[in-house]
């Protein structure tokens, strides 16, 4: 099926497309139209003069207007998932669970909708201030909102983005991976053809770089949200000019074992950490820093669970571990894997890839200097790191330059409050994995993870503005 540009609620195709194969077999599964700089502005003209009525259609009908597209969503779940696995290659029982999810993230942002409102002042608070005058701020619609969205997620990220921005009473212009063109198309198309839709509010076009540049670069848009790599996440900084910029670009995601944990526990959420969606996870599990009393009984563990997912064919509901994305995603895992190898680390498990499928890998006798440690791998590579203490443990995770999501796993509450207090990162998770999220929760990162936050209620005040009003 091919995916159309939304040119505001006209969709229209071109003739020039590309291909979308799947990961896992390489069948073509969606085409999507090549935009150029031409239909970028476009998009952006249509969103910006569309704005005019869209910022003054009621919290009434965008309530209903997304009400309709959860709705509708949730008609159509076994179809979205089957698209989400088909263009990139996630089991079929996490693309239901995206699907769920973004039905939830929609409904979330209407409860973080109705809740939104401004705060009154006693303006005669101060000598210098006026007695008998009614000041209070209320939240207004930025305007144009540039949505810039990964693969990994393929759909409920767009719902993060579009469903918050659209709900404030924005114009949206989004631009998906091109890995998933069709799983976006179809999500947009939800919203434009809905009965309550503001006409022109949502606008689709595809592209990488160039499509991507001329967004940001534009002075149309007050927002630029983007889901994606540090490199990128830099460029658009250096691009986007005066605006608000939203960035949520990875992490290194690390756990600490204390010696008090249960370490059965521990190792099946560890497992699943690392190896969920292939390690294609912004806050995949990466770095495993263990007591040294428990490290071998716990390495054992981990190479069990690990060792008991099923990886194959991402249709089959059992699977657990899918393919990676593409070509490049498997060299790159063998070659980190190579790398920590010739620099003294040692394979625990895995550490064999076939066609686009790499085994879930535990590295052992990691060092801090090694590349498998400091850079975000995206892939099913976890590492393990000896550690004497949680002192010793905290340095080394807080000096990674990323900082979205850690956790720690212990018994010991004076730990578990150190961790909270000392980490530095968006986010903290005691007992679990680093990557446990929760959509209703403020996302986001520290240092190079970005900066904003996401989660339907802390996005609106992105996509929002403060007006001060004083009344005499």
């Amino acid at each position: 099926m091919q995916a159309k540009i939304f040119f505001g609620s006209e969709e229209v195709e071109k003739d020039e497309v590309v291909e979308i194969r799947s990961p896992y077999n390489g069948k073509v599964v969606s085409f999507y139209p090549k935009c150029d700089e031409k239909d970028t502005l476009k998009s952006l003209g249509i969103a910006n003069e569309a704005f005019k009525s869209v910022r003054r259609v009621p919290l009434s009908q965008r309530v209903l207007w997304l009400e309709d597209v959860a709705l509708k969503l949730q008609s159509k779940r076994d179809e979205f998932a089957k698209t989400i696995t088909d263009e990139v290659g996630k089991p079929i029982k996490f693309s239901l669970v995206e699907v769920d999810r973004c039905i939830e993230t929609v409904k979330l942002t209407i409860s973080a909708l109705v809740e939104l409102n401004g705060e009154s002042f006693n303006a005669d608070a101060m000598p210098s201030g006026r007695s008998g005058t009614i000041s209070y701020y209320k939240r207004v619609p930025v305007g144009v909102v540039v949505a810039i969205t990964p693969f990994n997620f393929p759909l409920n990220l767009v719902a993060h983005k579009i469903a918050p921005a659209l709900g404030a009473g924005n114009c949206v212009v989004l631009k998906p991976t091109p890995e998933a063109p069709l799983i976006a198309y179809k999500f947009a198309k939800l919203f434009i053809e809905s009965e309550y839709a503001p006409k022109d509010a949502l606008s689709v076009v595809y592209g990488d770089a160039l499509v991507g540049s001329t967004l940001v670069g534009s002075d149309i848009p007050r927002v630029v949200s983007f889901t994606g790599s540090v490199p990128v996440g830099k460029k658009i900084t250096k691009t986007a000019g005066i605006k608000k910029v939203a960035l949520e670009l990875g992490g290194n995601a690390a756990t600490f074992i204390e010696k008090s944990a249960d370490l059965q526990t521990a190792a099946k959420k560890c497992a699943a950490a690392s190896f969920y969606n292939s390690g294609q996870v912004c806050i995949s599990l990466q770095r495993i820093y263990v007591q040294d009393e428990v490290h071998d009984e716990f390495a054992r563990a981990l190479v069990e669970e690990g060792g008991a997912l099923k990886i194959g064919d991402p249709y089959d509901r059992e699977t657990f571990i899918g393919p990676l994305i593409n070509d490049e995603a498997i060299t790159r895992a063998k070659s980190w894997v190579e790398s920590a190898k010739k620099e003294g680390a040692k394979v625990l498990c895995g550490d064999n890839s076939y066609d686009r499928f790499f085994e879930p890998t535990v590295m052992g006798e990691v060092r801090d200097d090694m590349k498998i440690v400091c850079e975000e791998v995206f892939a099913p590579i976890v590492s393990l790191v000896r550690v004497k203490n949680f002192d010793e443990a905290l340095k080394k995770i807080n000096s990674s330059p990323y900082g979205l999501q850690y956790s720690i796993f212990t018994n010991d509450l004076s730990l578990t409050k150190r961790a909270i207090d000392e980490f530095e990162c968006g986010g903290v998770v005691i007992n679990d994995i680093p990557t446990l999220r929760f959509d209703i929760q403020p996302y986001g990162g520290v240092k190079l993870s970005g900066v904003g936050r996401e989660g339907p209620k802390f996005a609106l005040e992105e996509f929002t503005d403060i007006k001060s009003v004083v009344i005499c």
